[in-house]
Parts: structure tokens; C-alpha cells; sequence
């Protein structure tokens, strides 16, 4: 008889804790929006930065693609275009091909008749402003990558003061639950703020290898273009 009363109270307590776990369930925008005006506000900021730093990727990830699509046969051909005297020829090519590496090409080729050294000259000043058309705006997720954390952490002290300004106008009779919940909720805007911080670092990041490859690429032509020009005729 104890045994079933036992039982009996076991289910009487289940039934009374599973509503209590039903009602602290919370989903993710109830969690990122119960944080309050200053809450809200920091997880908008989060968010505005996200979609910068999303945006920046994929055009800079276009730009870059285009820029790195190169033909091994380009040199080749202007290689020929070079040794036949067909310097008009070798421009219209570099022009029709439209990307950095024709681009330092032709400006080397605009140069034919100098000293090398005023070609080599004239070809790193152009490689310069190439590098500095695939960088663009890539600082920009970089600047994402270190400040969002910062934001987001920022709204979990506004958040920690806030719960703990609670505490104290209550005489430390705040209730407990009530304290938790503000400080979890505090804490969502530093995770938000790590979550767009990685997603920029790691798009920083991608987008420096990939345009160290062109910056290899370009520089390769240009030795290859300067040994042309160093062939004994």
C-alpha cells in the first residue's frame, strides 16, 4: 500500500514539474528580443554588422573570382606579338582580356623604349592600384571581426547592471528566477556578438588568401613580361 502511494506521489510530482519545464522553454527570437530596449538595440547593431560583413564577402568573393580567371596562353601570345614588333596587336589583347594581369601587362607594354627600370617602375605603381581594387572594403570585415564581440559584450555589462540596479531597488528581496533570467538574457548579446565576429574573421580571412593569389599571379607575370624584355633579339 505504501508502495502505491509512493508511486502515486512520484506521478503527482512529475505532472506539477513537467508544466513548470514546458513554461521556462524559450525560443531563440523570445530570448534575443526579452533583453530589454538596450538589448534589442545591441542585438540590431549585431545584426546591421552581420549583414555588412555577408555583404562585403560575396562581392569581394566575385570580384576576386574574375580578377583571378587567367589564361595560360596570354603571355604566349603576346610573347609573339612582342618578338614580331606587333605592339598595337599586343595592346588590343591586353585590353580585350580585362583582368590585373593584362592590365599590368598593357601598362608595361605602353613602356617599351624606356630603361627597365622605368618599366619595372611603372609596372609595380600599377600593381599597386590593382591590389588596392581587390582590398577594397575588405578592411571593413576585419573592423566587424574585432568590434562585434566588443558590442556584444558591451550589452551584457548594460544587461549584468541593470539586473543587479533590480537587486539593489528591491532590498536584495528580488526573486531569484527573475535575477537569472535577466543575466542569461543579458548574455545573449555576447554570444550574438561572437557569432558575427567569427563569421567576419573567417570571411577576413578567406578573402586574404585568396587575393594573395592573384597578387602571386601578377607578380609572376610581370618577371615574365620583364625576362621577355631582357631576350637578346
Amino acid at each position: 500500500m505504501m508502495h502505491l502511494l509512493s508511486l502515486g506521489s512520484l506521478a503527482q510530482i512529475a505532472e506539477e514539474v513537467a508544466p513548470e519545464a514546458e513554461e521556462k522553454s524559450l525560443s531563440i527570437i523570445d530570448l534575443l528580443l526579452s533583453g530589454g530596449t538596450a538589448g534589442v538595440l545591441i542585438i540590431a547593431i549585431l545584426f546591421v554588422l552581420l549583414f555588412v560583413a555577408v555583404y562585403i564577402y560575396f562581392e569581394r568573393i566575385f570580384a576576386i573570382k574574375a580578377a583571378s580567371k587567367y589564361d595560360e596562353s596570354f603571355m604566349h601570345q603576346i610573347r609573339d606579338h612582342v618578338a614580331n614588333g606587333k605592339i598595337e596587336a599586343a595592346k588590343i589583347l591586353c585590353a580585350q582580356t580585362n583582368n590585373p594581369v593584362s592590365r599590368l601587362t598593357e601598362k608595361g607594354i605602353s613602356r617599351i623604349g624606356s630603361p627597365l627600370d622605368d618599366i619595372n617602375t611603372a609596372i609595380e605603381n600599377a600593381g599597386r592600384l590593382e591590389i588596392y581594387k581587390l582590398e577594397k572594403n575588405v578592411s571593413i570585415l576585419a573592423t566587424v571581426a574585432g568590434a562585434a564581440p566588443m558590442i556584444g559584450f558591451l550589452g551584457t555589462v548594460i544587461g549584468m547592471i541593470l539586473a543587479f540596479h533590480n537587486l539593489a531597488s528591491s532590498a536584495g528581496s528580488a526573486d531569484m528566477g527573475s535575477l537569472a533570467e535577466g543575466i542569461y538574457t543579458a548574455m545573449t548579446t555576447t554570444v550574438a556578438g561572437l557569432v558575427v565576429g567569427i563569421v567576419a574573421y573567417i570571411g577576413y580571412n578567406h578573402l586574404v588568401v585568396r587575393t594573395d593569389k592573384v597578387v602571386h599571379q601578377m607578380e609572376a607575370t610581370a618577371v615574365d613580361f620583364l625576362d621577355l624584355l631582357n631576350e637578346p633579339v
